[in-house]
């Protein structure tokens, strides 16, 4: 004697019928345009906004931290506090710096539709004392922490989206 319940059938039935025309119609309904973004209009993009988020390796595993941002001759530049693990990794590394990725958005919460760019590249500690007082004058910390370092991220890949409403949504409205 089996214990075990019988096993679903794989034939179709009303609900699945149901199931798949309400899940095509919330894809349609959903459906937002993608378009690629060159990487001038990323960074112009990514220059906009000043919260991002930093994306690197600590003790093999991926961290993700927020912060804020500007966007100085095409370079990222973002400030952190002694001992934050970034400024830790960059201090103690190879020439080339520690490979980072960096997000920042801006998506509408009601529509979905905005922009995320993504920039990938080389981080390393900003050492120079006039390059740290003029970043320290630019960019001012947003958390209550005394940030005395300057992280200076070279862009390799630079990668957007732009999601914007789908024809059919927009017709419809």
């Amino acid at each position: 004697m089996n214990d075990f319940p019988a096993r679903p059938t794989a034939r179709p039935t009303a609900q699945a019928a149901t199931d798949s025309v309400l899940a095509a119609w919330a894809d349609r309904e959903a459906s937002r345009h993608r378009t690629e973004l060159d990487r001038a209009e990323s960074l112009r993009l990514l220059g906009s906004v000043s919260l991002g988020r930093i994306v690197f390796t600590q003790d093999a595993l991926p961290a993700i931290r927020p912060v804020n941002h500007l966007l100085h001759h095409g370079e990222v530049i973002i400030r952190t506090h002694e001992g934050a693990a970034l400024a830790g990794l960059t201090a103690h590394t190879e020439a080339d710096g520690v490979v980072v990725a960096y997000e920042a958005d801006a998506i509408d919460p009601a529509t979905h539709c905005g922009w995320s760019v993504v920039v990938t590249g080389y981080c390393h500690l900003v050492t120079a004392p006039a390059d740290l007082a003029h970043y320290e004058a630019l960019l001012h910390p947003w958390t209550d922490h005394r940030m005395t370092h300057a992280l200076r991220i070279s862009p390799h890949l630079v990668t957007g989206v732009r999601l914007s409403p789908s024809r059919v949504a927009a017709e419809r409205h």
